[in-house]
């Protein structure tokens, strides 16, 4: 088979059990804070990418106050405890949030990290190092809170899209002062002044994506609603030309205390669903061919306050992220949850939410069973394969307490893959494609996107639950280019895929 290489073998059968996850947090060789005052009320995440080429996902998480660590992934092999080792990462403090992405086209994953200050690109060099790179990037000095990235035809840079909270610098604030947001675009491998995108609503994630598709990507910026008061709304922007799409055009503006996106296609369609945390209700978009509609209370998605204890005040969503945490074939849904700090009016003690797909489509709170019913304050996650054994573990970065880090034990999974796309500079890792996958019955539609999520994102091999299938059917549709040919490939490993 063409452009098709099959690793990491392991056997999988058909799930059967719930959810079971082992802490592994006390094996990590440093105790990893996201620390801070009012700066770091929001923020806190982690990227997650293989920085060395081994195979094995590392990840960074950001340290607010506190340092930034990053953990090279040491785990011997399939099923075994998870093991980490710290290495440096030579950045100021004041990182809210990291995303990796291979910007300069060489085939090695660098990081755009935000800050409360300067924002920095780092070049990787291919074994966990990283170093501040010359692209003409400027980093101002806002306080940063949300990244999402593409590559635009032509462009040998990616285009870099950096959402801003409130302005620090107006002495109005904080209420009612939210900072504008930007769009850096490359001329002749070089950054240039960014392009602003006003007004600015205090941005807390961001996510380019051909949600409509149509083959024009469009930028999804999510609000927070707490300090823009009134007037504000969550925004889209269409790239080329640059401007915002309004109501007039389709789109439904939503106000809420928006602080993650996750993105995902939940019913077989072929159009991402998106999901929106906030405080209080989780709001679940379906996307009926470009059209979205609210989930119904009934979907089980909006978990707005705590399943455990008597706090019934409302919750606080931070990171959301869609995974198949049993390989069952349908997508989960894990929520990172916790207090701003200690705001009266919501919930103190705020266990995560491990949300798993029924085959009706509803889902169901699996959190406590699953043993990840933590009362600290979280913010950034990530759910990867850490061992290679083709279930996804959780890390988990709190504010004010310790990383969580949580190894999958689930018994009786399914069968899975992951898929890696590679492709000839610049768009080495084909960020804007999508991948369709038919296998057991089931049409899984995934999109390769940067940005997202709460604080941060990760670049490695898409993971899909096949069930009982032994075998899956896959195609890609490549940017710029059609879909390639159907390929059957094995189940239980990683291929890589190349036009």
């Amino acid at each position: 088979m063409k452009g098709l290489t099959l690793a990491l073998l392991a056997l999988g059968t058909p799930a059967s059990a719930g959810p079971v996850f082992l802490d592994r947090s006390a094996a990590l060789p440093v105790t990893h804070v996201y620390s801070g005052g009012w700066e770091h009320f929001v923020g806190g995440g982690v990227a997650i990418l293989d920085c060395n080429g081994d195979g094995r996902p590392d990840f960074a998480a950001a340290g607010g106050a506190g340092p930034t660590h990053l953990f090279v992934n040491r785990t011997p092999g399939p099923g075994a405890a998870l093991a980490f080792e710290a290495a440096e990462l030579s950045v100021p403090t004041g990182v809210t949030g990291l995303w990796p992405l291979d910007i300069d086209g060489d085939g090695t994953l660098d990081l755009a990290v935000l800050r409360a200050g300067p924002n920095l690109l780092l070049r990787g060099d291919g074994q966990c190092g990283f170093a501040k790179a010359d692209w003409g990037f400027a980093g101002g000095d806002g306080w940063s809170t949300a990244f999402s990235a593409t590559w635009e035809p032509g462009r040998s840079l990616p285009t870099l899209a950096i959402g801003n909270y409130v302005d620090r610098a107006d002495p109005n604030g904080p209420f009612g002062t939210c900072d504008g947001n930007e769009l850096h675009r490359a001329e002749a491998g070089r950054y240039g002044a960014p392009l602003p995108l006003r007004p600015g609503f205090c941005a807390l994630s961001m996510l380019i994506s051909d949600w409509q598709r149509t083959g024009r990507p469009e930028l999804r910026i999510s609000n927070d609603r707490h300090y823009y008061v009134s007037g504000g709304y969550e925004q889209m922007w269409r790239l080329d030309p640059l401007a915002e799409r309004g109501p007039d055009e389709g789109w439904r503006r939503v106000s809420l205390w928006g602080m993650g996106i996750a993105s995902a296609d939940l019913d077989g369609n072929g159009f991402p669903e998106v999901m929106l945390t906030s405080m209080g209700d989780q709001l679940l978009q379906f996307n009926e061919a470009g059209v979205l509609r609210d989930a119904p209370y009934a979907q089980g998605s909006y978990a707005q306050r705590p399943y455990l204890g008597d706090d019934g005040r409302p919750s606080t969503g931070w990171h959301a992220e869609f995974g198949d945490v049993d390989n069952d074939g349908r997508l989960d849904l894990f929520i990172a949850k916790g207090n701003v700090d200690q705001m009266p009016s919501n919930a103190m003690r705020d266990p995560n939410n491990l949300l798993m797909q029924q085959p009706d489509g509803t889902f169901h709170e699996a959190g406590d069973a699953a043993g990840i019913a933590s009362g600290a304050r979280s913010r950034g996650a990530g759910l990867a394969d850490f061992d290679g054994d083709g279930r996804l573990d959780l890390v988990v970065v709190n504010r004010r307490a310790a990383l969580e880090l949580w190894q999958n034990a689930t018994p009786g999974t399914g069968h899975w893959l992951g898929v890696e796309l590679r492709r000839d500079p610049p768009n080495t890792r084909a960020v804007g494609a999508w991948i369709e996958l038919r296998a057991g019955g089931l049409s899984q539609t995934r999109e390769v996107t940067v940005g997202g999520g709460h604080g941060g994102g990760q670049a490695g091999p898409l993971h899909f639950g096949l069930g009982a299938a032994e075998t899956a059917l896959l195609r890609v549709l490549w940017p710029g280019a059609g879909w390639s040919d159907w390929q059957e490939v094995a189940a239980d490993g990683v291929v890589t895929l190349r036009p």
